[in-house]
């Protein structure tokens, strides 16, 4: 029977019933698809078809082909000083964070006296608001007067140049994002008092040490929960602009208001990230294309480090999850 038979077959009522529940189902969908059109669909697909233009944001665009994506690549002297760098932010930031999120929350829960107090001591951090934070821990970092390096200088122990440094820059951003570990400790915390106490148990009769126990026990356990923190590491670390213009802006002097100049990614374009090329193209050179044309390119990064993440051989899900 065809389906145009069978469609004719199908009594009125039911075919009322049917129509009437899939109305009830798009309305329920309705809110998520009203925001994913608004929100991600248009936006997505608007920057596609102006990095194909030349626009400025007040005249008409006008068609240029792959003008643009030329420009970014071959002429656009940040490009790939900022992609490098993004990608080091990425990989180094993303991984050390992870590392001492779950170091501090595995401290904390062996903690048997002032648990509260350590657990308050290091979450409050992470609510310092960002531009604040960074302002203050560049005059810590400050390498003519900053506390640290005067401490590091009584130890004898070398004094980097931090934020005023090509070479020190990245790291310094490092530990400002490592001085803000609040999140993650506590989602890790979290996990980590939910692992059976029974299976630690059971290792300790097998004789396993802590490593054991940490490599069999723990990790498989609290493995969706590392995966979870790496994905979301990674998708915030490439959006990273404000600490590292803060920064930028606090070493380099150019703390003020209008008439300052200011040179992108302060030493020597060290903290120039691709976030920060959309808004230099889109709201300083009013080269919306051109903007457009980066904003894609972190977006199809993201997505990239997002899908190998995601997939169950990549290491942080267990086969058994």
């Amino acid at each position: 029977m065809t389906t145009a038979a069978a469609k004719l077959a199908t009594p009125p009522a039911l075919r009322r019933k049917r129509r009437r529940g899939a109305l009830r189902t798009l309305a329920f969908l309705s809110p998520w698809l009203i925001g994913f059109s608004v929100f991600f669909a248009y936006p997505l697909v608007s920057t596609v078809y102006f990095s194909f233009m030349k626009y400025d944001g007040f005249s008409a665009p006008v068609f240029t082909g792959l003008k643009n994506w030329n420009y970014v690549f071959n002429h656009y002297p940040f490009f790939w000083q900022g992609l490098r760098n993004t990608l080091w932010l990425v990989l180094v930031m993303v991984s050390l964070r992870v590392v001492f999120g779950l170091g501090v929350g595995m401290l904390i829960t062996k903690v048997k006296t002032g648990a509260g107090f350590f657990r308050t001591a290091f979450y409050l951090p992470y609510l310092a608001p960002p531009v604040a934070a960074t302002t203050a821990f560049a005059f810590l970092l400050n390498p003519g007067t900053g506390p640290v390096n005067h401490f590091l200088g009584v130890l004898g122990l070398p004094q980097p140049g931090w934020f005023t440094d090509p070479a020190w820059s990245k790291p310094a951003l490092s530990l400002l994002a490592m001085w803000g570990i609040g999140d993650l400790m506590v989602i890790f915390m979290a996990a980590l008092l939910d692992v059976p106490r029974e299976q630690y148990e059971a290792a300790e009769l097998d004789g396993a040490r802590a490593w054991h126990k940490f490599r069999y026990v723990t990790l498989p356990n609290i493995s969706p929960i590392v995966m979870f923190a790496v994905v979301t590491g990674v998708i915030q670390t490439m959006q990273y602009y404000t600490q590292a213009i803060v920064a930028g802006k606090v070493a380099s002097g150019v703390i003020g208001g209008s008439g300052q100049q200011f040179e992108p990614g302060y030493p020597h374009g060290s903290t120039w990230t691709l976030p920060q090329m959309v808004y230099n193209l889109g709201f300083q050179r009013f080269d919306t294309g051109s903007a457009c044309v980066v904003a894609l390119i972190l977006f199809a990064l993201s997505m990239a480090f997002t899908s190998l993440l995601l997939r169950r051989r990549a290491g942080f899900v267990s086969s058994e999850d």
